[in-house]
């Protein structure tokens, strides 16, 4: 791995939203290949035991991230630190890494190749080799211990390599599109992991491109487009930035309850669609009861991540974002 003797953090760590010590934390990272400028100051604040997400379509400077964070590049400028370490080489033994580049030696036995990965990582080969057999049998995968991997299915292949990445219980895992390739059955395990990882205090950091996921697991996102971060927090706090919507439904169409409607209320059918006043929904139930519009039905939706990211990244990177969801089902 790189050294990373010019990126030391000067001063101190940072904590998280929540006060957590930080596992990972970096401030204004920036890398360029050949003139173009890949990540442009990346700021990041992982707090230890979370799940959190790097969101964000193909090309927009998810991997170039990881790998400054793991030590395997050096950024050109910026600040990094990895539990507590300036240079991430230091606690790699400590860290559980999958890589978007999926790739195993065909001829390894499945439990081997994970023992071999665990050896990578400072654990004995002995050991590596009875826990890769405990962990293909929790796993549903016992049958192939002793299969070599070009026997194996693509996904159960990939599964092979995901359990390799955990052998030797990391304190931080850090997966780059780990989802890419898998079927919507072993999506759903992989979900089930990365949570119990989590509850258990290991700390994980994932890429995608699939709003999904990161919605349903994530504790915080960073939204990255173009190779910079226009959001860094807690996924609430992302959906936030749009008001609530309401759906309201009246039996009158008329009366002088229209006034207490907000500016940006449409009428379609029996229907009414308006964000959520900043005075809150009473002030207008109120002059709804009043002036007897009769109220029929009321929804108030919360804002999805999508439109989050759409909000925060814009038009062109939700594009962006949804077209690689789109490649990768076709393939």
């Amino acid at each position: 791995m790189g050294s990373s003797a010019a990126t030391s953090v000067q001063d101190g760590p940072v904590q998280g939203s929540a006060e957590r010590p930080l596992a990972i934390e970096a401030r204004g990272l920036i890398k360029r290949f050949d003139g173009f400028t890949a990540v442009d100051g990346v700021d990041l604040s992982v707090p230890e035991g979370s799940i959190y997400g790097i969101l964000g379509p193909n090309g927009a400077g998810k991997t170039t991230t990881l790998r400054m964070l793991l030590g395997i590049i050096d950024p050109d400028s910026g600040l990094r630190r990895i539990l507590g370490h300036d240079r991430p080489h230091e606690v790699a033994h400590t860290i559980g890494y999958l890589p978007e580049e999926r790739g195993l030696y065909p001829s390894m036995k499945a439990y081997e190749a994970i023992a071999f990965m665990g050896a990578l990582r400072g654990l004995p080969l002995n050991e590596g080799r009875r826990k890769g057999k405990e962990l293909l049998e929790a796993h549903g995968l016992g049958y192939a211990i002793d299969r070599q991997i070009r026997q194996l299915s693509k996904g159960m292949a990939q599964q092979v390599q995901l359990l390799g990445t955990l052998v030797h219980d990391p304190r931080l895992v850090v997966f780059d599109e780990p989802f890419s390739g898998l079927d919507a059955l072993n999506q759903g395990k992989l979900e089930k992991m990365i949570r119990g990882l989590a509850e258990k205090g290991t700390t994980v950091i994932f890429s995608t491109h699939v709003i999904a996921h990161a919605e349903r697991l994530c504790d915080e996102v960073a939204i990255i487009a173009g190779g910079k971060v226009p959001f860094a927090g807690p996924v609430d706090v992302a959906r936030d930035r749009i008001r609530p919507q309401v759906r309201l439904e009246t039996r009158a169409q008329d009366g002088a309850w229209r006034a207490a409607l907000p500016q940006d209320a449409r009428h379609e059918g029996s229907f009414w669609y308006f964000s959520l006043p900043e005075t809150g929904i009473e002030p207008l139930l109120r002059a709804l009861i009043e002036g007897e519009a009769g109220i029929l039905s009321l929804s108030i939706e919360r804002a999805g991540l999508h439109d989050a990211f759409v909000a925060i990244a814009g038009e062109a990177a939700a594009r962006a974002l949804e077209l690689g969801g789109e490649e990768e089902r076709s393939q």
